[in-house]
């Protein structure tokens, strides 16, 4: 048992460790790049569609294309209820010494418990031993017109925290819950820790918080100490009459200072999976300047606003945010597909992944 005196003793050494982990660089062995299953959401779409030539039909393929562009596993939606396969991928990954984090839906009524379980239980028969969900599908500020749409969210939200928790305790799956544009990063922390559980946590993703015009690396540090899985990504702003533009960019073209959040998160959680997710789409419209963004953020300080926008015109683009309206659904897949491609070397490269 460690009291007051010996954890005292032990500050240097762990000071000389952390010394070690930084001067290996931002990565550390223990750590894991996987591809996140929005990075080939038009790939995803193909499958749906049953278009022929895709490079995946399932997650256990997709599973073996995220090896072959170089990273180590996946964090996708599991698809099937057929045990045998989740058994298989669970084979597989073992095999490969790859990763897989599960992708859940939380139920949101009692209802809902049964087929919530058996996810969960085949999500641990695949080897997950983390899982993202989301609160919300949407945004915040495109979901909710008033203050009070935004409370009743929220109780919901907790209720259906409430119902999963027991679920995934009972079968040892840690839950991530994704800061998905829904809630500030003090807002998650508030949620989570009245929750109160050991087997529910964040999957912090890096740059959604900007569209709550919070600064990204004190999201990280705000979330790091509830970290279970990572969305890694790079984003930049364009700014607009209205607010600005916000846009999922390749690694190390855009804002963040990706190494220091690297450091933040494995001090937190040493062997904690960084999953891509490099969304190819059109930059999101995040009208902070227009009355209607503010309806569920009643007692925010306006000062919030101009420190934001501030630090967002000190780092706007110089170059033109990605596009992809006007291109074909084959041009998509191919950028999709060189984005991915381009992002998971330099990470492995650059980032110590």
């Amino acid at each position: 048992m460690m009291n007051r005196r010996t954890f005292l003793a032990a500050l240097p050494v762990l000071a000389s460790a952390r010394d070690l982990l930084g001067a290996a660089g931002p990565g550390t062995a223990s750590q894991r790049l996987g591809l996140g299953s929005f990075s080939c959401h038009f790939q995803w779409k193909a499958v749906t569609d049953h278009h022929p030539g895709t490079s995946f039909t399932d997650t256990p393929s997709f599973y073996e294309y995220a090896r072959k562009l170089g990273a180590e596993g996946v964090q996708a939606r599991l698809g099937t209820r057929d045990v045998d396969v989740a058994r298989r991928l669970r084979t597989r990954v073992e095999e490969t010494g790859g990763c897989f984090e599960a992708e859940l839906t939380l139920p949101a009524a009692e209802g809902n418990l049964a087929d919530f379980e058996n996810d969960v239980r085949l999500a641990r028969e695949a080897g997950a031993g983390v899982a993202r969900a989301v609160l919300l599908s949407g945004r915040r500020y495109e979901t909710f017109k008033t203050a009070d749409d935004f409370r009743e969210y929220r109780l919901r939200s907790e209720r259906s925290l409430t119902l999963a928790e027991p679920v995934v305790k009972k079968h040892r799956l840690k839950l991530a819950i994704e800061n998905h544009k829904d809630r500030t990063a003090s807002e998650m922390l508030e949620t989570l820790r009245k929750l109160g559980s050991d087997w529910v946590g964040i999957c912090v993703d890096l740059g959604n918080n900007i569209a709550l015009l919070e600064e990204p690396q004190e999201v990280v540090r705000t979330l790091a100490p509830l970290a279970l899985s990572v969305h890694l990504k790079d984003m930049a702003v364009e700014m607009t009459a209205e607010g600005f533009l916000l846009s999922e960019v390749p690694l190390g073209t855009g804002m963040l200072d990706l190494p220091e959040m690297i450091r933040t998160l494995t001090a937190a959680n040493p062997g904690i999976v960084f999953n891509l997710e490099m969304a190819t789409r059109d930059p999101l419209k995040v009208p902070c300047l227009t009355p209607d963004y503010w309806a569920t953020f009643p007692e925010r300080p306006a000062a919030e606003l101009a420190t934001a926008l501030t630090r967002l015109r000190g780092h706007s683009s110089k170059q033109p945010l990605p596009r992809i309206a006007g291109k074909t659904a084959a041009e998509q897949l191919v950028l999709e597909e060189e984005n991915n491609r381009s992002c998971i070397p330099w990470a492995r490269q650059k980032l110590g992944l």
